[in-house]
């Protein structure tokens, strides 16, 4: 067994950007659990997924973004004891912690879905969801000229609940843009009784499907999808009610929740079927272990699970992280925030903050642009400025 001051499950967005604040706090001693040499800026798989970059953008080297003198275990964490402060690995190590910061992201459920995870990549079909496959929806939306094209979200938690939006938009916009659009019959599913949980964010996505002429299921989940024959089952969720539905493409989003191994240990919230990492909404402690943190996809926190609220979250776990540690009350609040910038053309862009209040939270202090409505040739943001201030600011703990 190896000990070390903080541990770190998790080299994803959440987790090296507390890696790099601690580092930068002066700690000395920490350990980052995660197997896979690569790391990804995954919000840009939208735009891979609608022609609007490059998939080769969105990764690099997981060396290339681990803080210097921390200790990277390439290994799988596969359970947590609490009350021995213990990681367990893959391999059958062990390790032990003074402190524990939970970030190992969510797990996509393809196989609650009927047919979906024997489907997904063939038969018409593709998610913007996996790095393989974000290429694969682009050639399915230049390959439509007519026929039938569905786009699913579906119920309970998920990463970037924005992104099964964001798509459709792109697609309708590029049928627009080649003279198609009439040709094709859209429908968006999805499980919210709303387009979006703020009534003005709602509205804007709402005339946006109208003006290119989807039709939205709203309160509803792809339940069951049958490739070969090109179908899918919209079931409503309120009443039992299925139709089916036959398509020419389909973008499908499956189900998540927290990785299995997560689900199966003392951290996870016993009332929370997805077994997230139980912690406080504000200072994202864990509820019953104090030595643990949480935050990112894995965190019980409900605000919407993006990588803006991952920039949050982080300086309020590190800051109370080192308050705990010195026996100190915690001060340091997370206030839900999260940003989701919604893609509705290749021109127009609505930049939808907001907080736990649920109400509209602009960040831009200036009067102009106005991010609570569409704003003209602001995609850059999105494309550019978001990306490179990912890379270079908030994955090195200065943003």
């Amino acid at each position: 067994m190896t000990h070390h001051t903080h541990v770190i499950v998790g080299a994803g967005s959440a987790g090296a950007t507390v890696a790099a604040r601690l580092h930068r706090a002066g700690s000395t001693d920490i350990a980052v659990i995660d197997p896979y040499p690569m790391h990804y800026y995954q919000p840009l798989w939208t735009l891979v997924g609608g022609g609007r970059a490059r998939l080769a953008d969105s990764e690099r080297p997981r060396e290339q973004v681990m803080p210097r003198g921390v200790r990277w275990i390439k290994d799988f964490a596969t359970g947590v004891d609490p009350e021995r402060r213990t990681v367990a690995l893959r391999d059958g190590g062990e390790v032990s912690y003074g402190q524990l910061v939970m970030a190992p992201g969510i797990q996509l459920d393809w196989h609650k879905v009927p047919g979906l995870q024997e489907t997904i990549g063939r038969h018409g079909t593709s998610s913007n969801y996996r790095f393989d496959l974000a290429p694969k929806t682009w050639e399915l939306i230049r390959g439509t000229t007519s026929g039938t094209a569905v786009f699913s979200m579906p119920a309970g938690p998920i990463k970037c609940a924005g992104a099964p939006q964001k798509i459709a938009y792109l697609a309708a916009d590029h049928w627009r843009r080649t003279g198609v659009l009439d040709d094709i019959d859209i429908h968006l599913v999805l499980p919210t009784p709303g387009m979006f949980g703020i009534p003005k964010f709602a509205q804007i996505l709402a005339d946006t499907a109208a003006d290119y002429g989807i039709t939205v299921h709203l309160s509803s989940e792809v339940s069951a999808v049958d490739g070969p024959d090109r179908t899918v089952t919209i079931r409503h969720l309120e009443t039992g009610a299925t139709q089916d539905l036959g398509y020419t493409m389909a973008h499908l989003v499956p189900p998540q929740s927290a990785p299995d191994w997560v689900k199966a240990s003392p951290l996870a919230d016993p009332n929370d079927p997805n077994g997230y990492v139980q912690v406080d909404k504000h200072t994202l402690q864990h509820v019953r272990f104090p030595e643990v943190f949480a935050l990112g996809d894995a965190g019980s926190t409900p605000n919407s699970k993006t990588g803006a609220a991952v920039r949050h979250q982080a300086p309020v776990v590190v800051a109370n992280m080192k308050a705990a540690w010195q026996g100190r009350p915690l001060t340091a609040s997370y206030d839900g925030y999260a940003s989701c910038p919604l893609t509705l053309s290749q021109r127009r862009l609505l930049l939808a903050e907001f907080d736990y209040s649920m109400q509209p939270t602009p960040s831009n202090p200036l009067p102009w642009p106005d991010t609570t409505s569409p704003v003209v040739d602001f995609n850059l943001f999105k494309s550019a400025a978001l990306p490179a201030m990912y890379w270079n600011l908030m994955l090195r703990g200065l943003a």
